[in-house]
């Protein structure tokens, strides 16, 4: 096995006996049906595109919906209450789920999860940035947005560039100057989002 700080950060493609091509979908263990639909669906505007039995278990149903460019997210529900605690750190759970907004429209999904009495925190990650909020059982939802335009077929080249300039800047994690010289490194153009301000760096994302 390497040594995990010399594997390299790259937007090449390792040599591997099998190479994903994306996210087909990700399934959650839901609790019901209405809350469910309720939050993805009603709150974040996900379309509800298939719903039908759990194959596994048909006792339970499969919900389908799409976060707004094919990719799926999935929830297997049932007659279960659901309970918004937050939800535990073990080794295997997810910590978060981050899903994408139109910069555009960042005032207006602020102002949304406002008037829904959502409580949220919005940070300024330099690169992106990021509103988090809790679904009706405790998942932390992230709403990120880019801070600068980035195509998204150069996505994973923009991201690895990003990560050697902040290596050799000897910065402890990204920030904005190390984008946009990124950008401009790759021939691409620097074009920030004006997204407000918010507190930055590193914060309390519970």
């Amino acid at each position: 096995m390497p040594d995990p700080e010399e594997v390299p950060v790259t937007a090449d493609r390792p040599d591997a006996p099998i190479h994903t091509t994306g996210v087909d979908h990700i399934t959650l263990i839901g609790s019901n049906e209405a809350d469910t639909v309720a939050f993805y669906r009603d709150l974040l505007g996900m379309s509800l595109v298939l719903r039908q039995p759990n194959l596994d278990d048909p006792a339970s149903t499969h919900l389908f919906f799409d976060t707004g460019d094919g990719r799926i997210l999935t929830f297997f529900v049932a007659d279960r209450e659901s309970d918004p605690q937050p939800v535990g750190g073990e080794v295997g759970s997810v910590h978060h789920l981050s899903v994408r907004v139109d910069p555009e429209r960042f005032d207006a999904v602020r102002e949304a999860l406002a008037e829904a009495g959502r409580q949220f925190n919005d940070f300024d990650r330099g690169i992106f940035r990021s509103l988090y909020t809790r679904d009706h059982n405790g998942m932390l939802i992230e709403l990120a947005t880019d801070a600068y335009a980035i195509p998204d077929d150069r996505r994973a080249e923009v991201l690895a560039k990003t990560q050697e300039i902040r290596e050799r800047d000897g910065a402890d994690h990204a920030e904005d100057r190390h984008l946009e010289a990124a950008l401009e490194s790759l021939d691409l153009p620097v074009d920030p989002v004006d997204l407000g301000d918010a507190p930055s760096g590193v914060g309390d994302a519970q």
